[in-house]
């Protein structure tokens, strides 16, 4: 794999810190892609651009995911947020209200917002890095796997999905008609 060279450790002794290795060029496309549309998601005006900016954002936590060795995790961010809560989503705004933006004025000052968020992260940082968990040994590799997994869902807990699966098709039907009725009504 590609290298860019940055590091994810500061520089402190090597008996402190555990040694991560170099970020990869494609995570740090993919992390640069997913906190560009986490951004794009926040400060666009078009409620169903913000969805779509979503969309992209799931879609890339899935990739970090994947690239993590975390692949359950991974496709089962791309199923469940990715297909059904996106889409879900983009079904709310668009049978809720329509696509125009707002004709709000945009906020004036963000630096009050902007200041507040960096605060929170360097807190949170600070107390990341001043935490023990980063000294700790790694724990061993799960003996289960996403085909395990697979396996058990599709034969000893195959009614619970589909139940699930029926009940969630239910509440979108039932929130269809009751936007149909609300537009029927304003006819």
């Amino acid at each position: 794999m590609l290298e860019c060279g940055l590091r994810l450790t500061p520089s402190l002794p090597h008996s402190i810190t555990p040694s991560l290795p170099p970020v990869t060029l494609p995570f740090a496309i993919i992390a640069g892609l997913t906190v560009g549309s986490a951004i794009a998601a926040m400060s666009l005006r078009n409620l169903v651009h913000c969805a779509l900016s979503l969309v992209l954002t799931f879609a890339g936590l899935a990739g970090l995911y994947l690239q993590l060795n975390a692949e359950f995790v991974g496709f089962t961010q791309i199923l469940v947020y990715v297909g059904a809560v996106s889409i879900l989503i983009v079904f709310a705004i668009l049978l809720t209200r329509g696509t125009e933006p707002a004709n709000e004025p945009a906020t004036v000052t963000p630096w009050v917002g902007i200041s507040v968020a960096v605060g929170a992260f360097l807190t949170m940082a600070a107390a990341v890095l001043a935490s023990p968990v980063g000294k700790r040994v790694a724990a061993p590799a799960p003996e289960v796997s996403v085909k395990t997994l697979g396996q058990k869902l599709m034969t000893d807990y195959v009614l619970p999905l589909e139940v699930m699966a029926l009940l969630l098709t239910a509440a979108m039907l039932g929130a269809v008609i009751i936007a149909m009725k609300d537009k029927e009504g304003q006819r």
